[in-house]
């Protein structure tokens, strides 16, 4: 549907029905790169109040400063530390959402075949992703855009895969019950 604006016929954007669309692909972002699109659709596009308010709000961060919280696992087998890295990671998931663990005996070599692993995932074919794309967060395997898509104002240019490897009670019990 198109209004007339004058001499220039403005069509009528309806966020809904273009967040549907783009979700019902079940293809990502990924799909937008790879058809090598010319304009990004406006479902991404972040108004001007929008960045205005995030930039006043970094500006209040600490003058802009962003550090992810560290976390050493240094120690984790002695009663008193353990507990220390629990609130660590207690506080860091809920002012951040995340967190850089370091000690974690983990080898660089099975970190770096992991982030290869997700890079070749989101390089496979459209048609096995779709095949895991679900907003359905009790599936233990999850591709998806943007969770959040129906709900922020502006969506994320991001895909992601989700794999849950553990699934009890508490997620602080999960972390250090892993180490």
């Amino acid at each position: 549907m198109k209004i007339a604006a004058g001499a220039v016929e403005v069509p009528i954007y309806d966020r809904n029905k273009e967040l549907k669309a783009f979700d019902e692909t079940k293809a990502g972002v990924k799909r937008l790169v790879d058809a090598e699109i010319e304009k990004i659709p406006r479902i991404f596009v972040r108004t001007p109040d929008e960045l205005a308010e995030d930039l006043a709000f970094k500006n209040e961060d600490n003058n802009n400063r962003t550090d992810i919280p560290l976390i050493d696992l240094q120690g984790i087998s002695i009663d008193q530390r353990r507990k220390e890295i629990i609130d660590e990671v207690r506080l860091a998931s809920e002012t951040w959402g995340f967190f850089q663990l370091v000690n974690h005996g983990i080898p660089l070599s099975v970190m770096n075949e992991m982030i290869q692993g997700v890079r070749r995932f989101h390089e496979e074919d459209v048609e096995l992703k779709k095949q895991l794309y679900t907003k359905d967060i009790s599936r233990k395997v999850q591709f998806d855009s943007n969770f959040d898509l129906y709900r922020s104002r502006s969506a994320n240019w991001r895909d992601t895969l989700h794999c849950l490897f553990l699934a009890l009670a508490s997620p602080m019990i999960s972390l250090v019950e892993c180490l």
